[in-house]
């Protein structure tokens, strides 16, 4: 839903996707996307220039397969954060990761999420199931976002900087993984509380 290719968000992280579900369907969203695992994979060149860019070559597969790019530096607002987005939906993943790779890019990490995706007051509200937590994310303009974290009652709610991605580094630190892949099969058994997203 970005719109003229500036992706406006804000992510909360929250204890009850539950409790959001029901405010939402009391509100009259509409489900345009049913509960899907999501399969992320970001890329990297060999001179490792995406990342120290900011970059993001993102390849994912849900219901349809999608290339983003993404550009690293965003804009801080009063309720949300903004970065240049543009995306393509492709026919086949395995071919789209054939070209990556004749084009020069490799995989660097794969993501998993399970995501249930609403629309309301001209928002994308999604549902986020990660491996280590629950999250609301709200893609509007931003004076949309501000009344929709009032109306979802979720002005509590911590904002997380940043992306998933972003947020996986940081609990990979405080918590001292060792695995590279944010995925269900590596977070099993393994107890996130809300203080593994704090920047030391």
């Amino acid at each position: 839903m970005a719109k003229d290719n500036i992706e406006t968000e804000v992510k909360l992280y929250v204890t009850d996707l539950d409790v959001v579900k029901q405010r939402l369907e009391k509100l009259g969203a509409k489900l345009s996307s049913p509960r899907i695992l999501e399969q992320n994979t970001r890329y990297e060149d060999s001179d490792g220039w995406v990342a120290s860019s900011g970059i993001v070559i993102r390849l994912r597969q849900d219901n349809r397969v999608r290339l983003t790019y993404k550009e690293g530096e965003r804009t801080q607002g009063q309720h949300g954060s903004s970065r240049y987005e543009a995306e393509v939906e492709v026919s086949d993943f395995k071919k789209m990761e054939t070209i990556l790779d004749k084009l020069g890019f490799h995989p660097v990490m794969t993501y998993e999420k399970y995501r249930t995706t609403y629309e309301l007051d001209d928002a994308e509200i999604t549902l986020d199931e990660m491996p280590y937590g629950s999250f609301v994310e709200i893609e509007a303009d931003e004076d949309v976002i501000g009344q929709l974290v009032q109306k979802l009652e979720l002005r509590d709610a911590k904002r997380m900087p940043g992306s998933y991605t972003t947020l996986f580094k940081i609990v990979k630190q405080n918590l001292k993984l060792d695995f590279n892949d944010l995925t269900f099969e590596n977070f099993k058994g393994i107890d996130v509380p809300e203080s593994a997203f704090n920047t030391q």
